[in-house]
């Protein structure tokens, strides 16, 4: 009875552990625009997850040289949420996309 209680936590604890590095994978595509959601935009990093058209998850890092526009109109990173309908211009630099221009399209 004690094994099977140690391995039931061993379990336990291998399942939360792979739960915590799941992030969910993300895509690199090629440098260009691509129109998708906002699956999840983290303010404090400055960083949104946008899933494209195509079924392919984008994991954007806002720079210094970053533009957010609505209508034309720079607007904060705060307007990005979760289902926000987006328009992005990545950079693609090795393994990572940055992002050159988000639009936001509601």
């Amino acid at each position: 009875m004690k094994n099977l209680k140690s391995w039931l936590a061993v379990f336990a604890m291998l399942t939360l552990f792979m739960y915590g590095c799941d992030s969910g994978s993300t895509d690199v595509v090629e440098s260009g625009t691509y129109q998708g959601t906002v699956k999840k935009a983290v303010p404090e990093k400055t960083e949104i997850y946008v899933e494209t058209e195509d079924k392919k998850t984008l994991e954007l890092y806002f720079t210094d040289a970053t533009t957010l526009t609505r209508n034309g109109e720079t607007v904060p990173f705060d307007q990005l949420r979760e289902g926000t309908r987006v328009e992005v211009q990545v950079e693609k630099v090795g393994q990572r996309l940055d992002p050159v221009a988000v639009r936001i399209l509601e």
